[in-house]
């Protein structure tokens, strides 16, 4: 194995059976209800048993004192979807093993303080990354998304932040309408709508949104004269067999292997989006002393249709037998799992972040 791990790509490789204990569970952390399957009824745990093995390195299990110790005095901001928020629950609880943090009332977004180390994390709800307005049941049906203005709900504190986590996606697949200026460029699933705007599908009001994003964050930084680090965590796949919104469900019981399932289509296209956005950031930052790095989890997720709450986002769904509805999330994971190799692979990267920035000394 290779222990250079600079060189490591975590983000092709196997999930192969393990039967390490997890840090935390549902009795040990407060996980969101909706996401904690065990709780809610889930028997089958095998889920729970499976590693990540990059095919080139090895990729340690997350220690929290190691974590907190390469955050000391900072603040680290998660800045996106309900992903962004299942990422951060997991991270939450498997720092609460080592160091209790308090949670801080912050207007815009959910913060926690570790007192241990002075370090903040936060969670901004930003579906979009910039500027929009998210559909409503009641109101209209269909998003309004700026496409050239960040979302200043998350934006106004950049330079309070050492370091975002950028995560969004699947919001941007619902009918929406786009803006740039005063303008309509286009929409997505609008021929239902009273106007006659163009479908011009999501991949490139997904691509202007990011390098809005990126735009925003290094001008702001750099005209304060301060570094930070932008991480971008690249698409999470849903698994409906069937549409999300039509009784879809997700109920394999283990992961794909490599050969079973490959990255293509929407899930291939977006991550691709995200991974040039964030090359062209890197040129561009380099100069300012700004790191921008891909936390590129597309690959490990597309294999894992089992780690979904499916079912279990509510409790015991079958109990009274087997209804003949039953509501499915095959978008968010069950904690602990899946979402947890997320931050050991997040762990890495803050560990090579702090090793080079000891080189350039």
């Amino acid at each position: 194995e290779n222990p250079n791990w600079n060189t490591c790509d975590y983000s092709n490789g196997t999930w192969i059976h393990d039967n390490r204990t997890h840090l935390y569970n549902g009795t040990t952390c407060k996980i969101k209800e909706s996401q904690n399957c065990i709780f809610n009824g889930r028997l089958n745990s095998s889920y729970l048993h499976w590693r990540w093995k990059p095919s080139e390195c090895h990729l340690p299990i997350f220690e929290p004192n190691t974590f907190l110790k390469l955050i000391n005095n900072m603040h680290i901001a998660f800045v996106g979807d309900s992903l962004a928020r299942n990422q951060i629950d997991s991270l939450i609880c498997l720092l609460s093993t080592t160091s209790k943090p308090k949670r801080v009332y912050h207007q815009g977004s959910r913060k926690w303080y570790f007192g241990t180390h002075n370090a903040n994390l936060s969670f901004y709800w930003s579906p979009f990354l910039v500027k929009g307005d998210q559909r409503k049941s009641k109101g209209p049906n269909y998003n309004r998304i700026y496409l050239d203005h960040v979302n200043e709900r998350w934006a106004r504190d950049i330079d309070q932040m050492d370091l975002i986590v950028l995560s969004f996606g699947h919001w941007f697949m619902v009918p929406s309408i786009y803006y740039e200026g005063d303008y309509v460029i286009g929409c997505l699933k609008c021929h239902d709508l009273k106007f006659n705007y163009t479908d011009i599908g999501f991949y490139v009001p997904m691509r202007k949104a990011l390098r809005t994003t990126i735009n925003s964050i290094i001008e702001r930084k750099v005209s304060k004269g301060n570094g930070i680090d932008v991480i971008v965590r690249t698409f999470s796949p849903s698994h409906f067999e069937g549409d999300w919104d039509k009784g879809g469900t997700c109920s394999k019981n283990e992961p794909y292997g490599n050969e079973e399932k490959k990255l293509e289509g929407v899930d291939a296209h977006i991550r691709s989006i995200q991974i040039e956005e964030i090359k062209n950031a890197k040129r561009k930052a380099k100069e300012f002393g700004l790191n921008f790095d891909v936390l590129d989890i597309t690959k490990l997720a597309l294999l894992r249709p089992d780690g979904h709450v499916g079912a279990y986002i509510n409790p015991f769904p079958f109990a009274n037998g087997i209804p003949k509805h039953v509501q499915n999330d095959c978008v968010h994971w069950c904690l602990p799992g899946t979402v947890d190799t997320w931050n050991e692979i997040f762990l890495e990267i803050m560990k090579k972040r702090k090793d080079h920035s000891q080189v350039e000394k």
